[in-house]
């Protein structure tokens, strides 16, 4: 049987709305952060789970982790589990990125580098390099490392989306998915 672990998506970040966020640093409503913490602590506490939690070193996960240590839970902070890299597109105003740039992204989705950052293919190969340090570990995760967790357990790494129109909706601020490890 696959060992399965829980990704939880960070809280909706302050000021991101509209604007290409990837690596972009944003704060989250400290009463955000807790209210998710505490459904993840019932979480593993119903379901037998160890009280370890990953996230990235950004403060829209990072902060879930640091709440759930106060926990008791042991923290552990991986850049694996970073955003994509939208290079220099991120922390912008979409409306301001020209529309030719989104247009060469869009006609050649897995391999194109958004702004000069991280092509999707890139965060194929780091979310399917990415291992729990414990079975049953939680993460708090980016929509677009859930997004290609996802993708590769649902189509394997032979199958990789070659349209933007293949790739799915996010997950929405804190929901939760179960991904295979």
């Amino acid at each position: 049987m696959p060992l399965v672990f829980t990704a939880w998506r960070h809280p909706r970040p302050i000021d991101h709305e509209g604007r290409c966020i990837g690596r972009t640093n944003l704060r989250v409503d400290p009463r955000k952060v807790r209210r998710l913490a505490r459904r993840i602590h019932r979480h593993a506490r119903a379901q037998g789970l160890p009280q370890v939690v990953c996230t990235s070193s950004l403060v829209r996960c990072r902060a879930v982790g640091r709440h759930l240590r106060s926990l008791g839970w042991q923290h552990v902070v991986d850049d694996a589990l970073l955003e994509a890299d939208f290079g220099t597109w991120d922390g912008q105003a979409w409306a301001r990125i020209a529309r030719e740039a989104v247009d060469a992204w869009v006609a050649d989705f897995l391999h194109h580098r958004p702004g000069g950052g991280e092509s999707l293919q890139q965060v194929l190969q780091r979310a399917a390099s990415w291992q729990p340090p414990e079975p049953g570990a939680s993460v708090i995760g980016h929509a677009g490392w859930m997004l290609a967790r996802r993708w590769l357990q649902t189509h394997g790494p032979g199958r990789p989306p070659t349209q933007a129109s293949q790739w799915p909706k996010p997950p929405a601020h804190g929901e939760a998915w179960s991904l295979m490890a």
